[in-house]
């Protein structure tokens, strides 16, 4: 099943669920207030490594490279 991030407009909470593709575009339950929440548009970042074994982003600079976020679904950019 895939995993869909959802904002919730009442409290700004941004959060992950796992559920199956025929739901992904339904309200979600917001975990923090129990409002509904709409799904948002996921990033993904993709890394490469060079012939020298570094990784780099693909497609251009990544705007992860100063975030201090501990997880990708709590990053804001």
């Amino acid at each position: 099943m895939p995993i869909y991030e959802y904002l919730c407009p009442d409290c700004d909470l941004k959060f992950e669920l796992l559920r199956q593709q025929s739901k992904a575009d339904e309200s979600a339950t917001c975990p923090r207030c129990h409002n509904d929440a709409k799904r948002v548009f996921s990033a993904c970042a993709s890394f490469s490594r060079d012939s020298e074994g570094l990784s780099t982003p693909v497609g251009g600079a990544s705007s992860c490279g100063s975030c201090s976020a501990t997880s990708c679904s709590t990053c804001q950019t």
